[in-house]
Order: C-alpha cells, then sequence, then structure tokens
C-alpha cells in the first residue's frame, strides 16, 4: 500500500461538508421515534469492535462489556470485525438493524477515513448515531530494543544526519500515522511508514524487531513498556502522562505545540431510536464512573471522557476539520495494494 499525492477539490468539498454538518446542531440524526419497547431484554447486545484482537480497541471493548452487562441485565458480547482502518467493522454496524442491539467501538481513525478514503460504503453523518466518547489517551513512539535506539534525541540526532527510519501504525490515515507524518514534514525526517491491520499485530511486530519503531495509543503499548519488550522514547500530548511520567513529551523535546491525543466511542446505526441511544448512553456514563472500569482505564492511560451524544457529535466534527486539512494539504491518500 502507498501513498499517492492527489486529492481531487470533489474530495476536499466532501470533507469539509461532513465536518460542518457533523459540527451543526442542525446534523442532528433523526432517529426513529418508536419506544425503547422492552430493550435491552430481547436478545444479548453485540458490540463490534472494529480493530482485531490484541488493540487498543478490542481492549476497550472488553473492559466495557462486563459493565454494561451489570448495567443493563443483560449479555454483551464483542465481536471483533477488523479492517481497512475501522471502516468494515463500522460497515457493519451500520447495516445491522438499528433495534438498539448493536454498537460498535470505534478508534481515531473514525475522524480521518472521511477525507482520506475516496469512498466509504456508509455516511458517516446519516448512516451513524453517537453515543458516547469513552476517552482519550497519549499515544507512544516506541522503539524496538533491536533498533539501537534509547532515546528520542538519539532518534532525531540521526534522523537530522539522513538516518532513514522506519516506523509503524495501526493503519493509513490512524492518528498515529499522521502525527508522525506531520512530525517528519515538520522536521524533515526521512521516515517510511509502515501500516498495520492493528494494534495487535503491530506491537507483535516491533516486540520482534521487525520494525525499528511504532507508534501507537498508550493503552496499547505501556504493557510492553512495563515488560521491557520495548523501549519509549516520546508521547503526542501536550502533557506528560502520569502513568508514564519520565517519558516527554514531543512538545518539550523541540517541537513546540505539538498535540495528538489517540481517542475513542461507542457509535449505533443511524436509525437507531432516540430512546435506546439516551438509555445505551446513561448505561455507558455509570460504567465509566464504577471504580473497575476507571481503575482499568486509568491504569493503561486513558482519561475517561464520558458525557452527551451531542459531546462526541461535536468531537468528532472537529477532528474530521483538524485531520481532513492536513490529508488534503500534505496529498494523502490511500491506494489499492
Amino acid at each position: 500500500m502507498k501513498l499517492t499525492a492527489q486529492f481531487g477539490i470533489k474530495a476536499l468539498q466532501n470533507m469539509l461538508a461532513l465536518a460542518l454538518f457533523a459540527l451543526g446542531s442542525s446534523a442532528m440524526v433523526s432517529a426513529q421515534t418508536t419506544g425503547s419497547g422492552a430493550w435491552p431484554t430481547q436478545k444479548p447486545i453485540r458490540l463490534i469492535a472494529v480493530f482485531p484482537p490484541g488493540g487498543s480497541v478490542d481492549q476497550v471493548a472488553r473492559v466495557l462489556a462486563p459493565a454494561l452487562q451489570t448495567e443493563l441485565k443483560q449479555n454483551v458480547i464483542v465481536e471483533n470485525v477488523g479492517g481497512a482502518s475501522g471502516v468494515i467493522g463500522t460497515s457493519a454496524m451500520t447495516r445491522s438493524d438499528p433495534d438498539g442491539y448493536t454498537f460498535a467501538v470505534v478508534f481515531d481513525t473514525h475522524g480521518v477515513n472521511p477525507s482520506l478514503k475516496e469512498k466509504l460504503p456508509y455516511d458517516t453523518i446519516k448512516d451513524i448515531a453517537p453515543v458516547i466518547l469513552v476517552g482519550t489517551s497519549p499515544m507512544v513512539l516506541v522503539a524496538s530494543k533491536n533498533s539501537g535506539i534509547t532515546s528520542f534525541k538519539q532518534l532525531v540526532d540521526q534522523s537530522k544526519a539522513g538516518k532513514k527510519f522506519s516506523y509503524g501504525s495501526i493503519g493509513i490515515g490512524s492518528l498515529g500515522h499522521l502525527a508522525m507524518a506531520r512530525l517528519a514534514k515538520q522536521a524533515g525526517f526521512d521516515w517510511n511508514h509502515i501500516p498495520y491491520r492493528g494494534g495487535g499485530p503491530l506491537m507483535q511486530d516491533v516486540l520482534g524487531g521487525q520494525v525499528e519503531l511504532a507508534v501507537g495509543s498508550e493503552f496499547l503499548v505501556k504493557p510492553h513498556i512495563e515488560s521491557g519488550g520495548v523501549i519509549p522514547l516520546v508521547i503526542t500530548t501536550a502533557k506528560r502522562s502520569p502513568a508514564l511520567p519520565n517519558v516527554p513529551t514531543i512538545s518539550e523535546s523541540g517541537f513546540p505545540g505539538f498535540s495528538a491525543p489517540a481517542w475513542w466511542a461507542v457509535l449505533a446505526p443511524g436509525k437507531t431510536p432516540p430512546a435506546v441511544i439516551d438509555a445505551m448512553n446513561k448505561a455507558l456514563n455509570k460504567a465509566l464512573k464504577s471504580p473497575v472500569v476507571a481503575e482499568k482505564f486509568k491504569a493503561q492511560g486513558i482519561e475517561v471522557v464520558g458525557g452527551s451524544p451531542e459531546t462526541l457529535r461535536d468531537f468528532i466534527g472537529k477532528q474530521i476539520a483538524i485531520w481532513g486539512k492536513f490529508v488534503i494539504e500534505n496529498n494523502i491518500k490511500e491506494t489499492a495494494q
């Protein structure tokens, strides 16, 4: 898979339209007005994790599932439907009956896909209803123990001297990919991006030394940092992480103002009844406040956000605008493998 240097005016118009539509209050999706009835007593709830097992999306879904079962008194089944930076799993969710028994846990790629991909199999606004913003987290750039890199300064110095490095991310258009592309452009580094099909495969290769560098959410990489499997170099948020206090930020390491947090959210099919969306939102807010869930997310570096579906709608609209602009300005486009 490679990046090309062409992105049409039509794509720009589509991206801007999506961002404005998502940000405006008039963009509220008109869901069906049927009541929630016996929801959620009719059947188990399916929670689609839009990336493969082992990555942060999978882990977030599996932390939420038992807490939701407690709140809703209904079985919650996590199903991994990965591929295409979350598009395949999101598409599976949009094609499901909007009856309140299928939801999706998505990653930050959801805010980039509308501008990166020429044709999505769903309308990001009309076919999807926001439920809740689960949380945000720093992304961490780590080095393989076989890379010879032990600090960000060493990486910067060698990159400035002309050495080429390869870094892996969970896929083309992920915030990890775009954050490192932005850093490389700003610094003039010659870095090669290697896209993976999720965090699990990415970490397997950096642990095995098949790729020199990897960028992933703190949630994904922290266990491997603690086990000594990888070397943390720098984080992408403006402030240091309490969970990794000795890891510097990119901003304090010679690139002031740099910030690119990862995020996770729960979505539903667009025509899901508003009463069901509201009930699921309330259940998720309660789950996020439970000591067990809060502690698990805190331990992995996720700052819980929660809030209303409208909070998530506004957040996604801003993500589409910010990163879509970067994709277009830098002529980043996904092409067939």
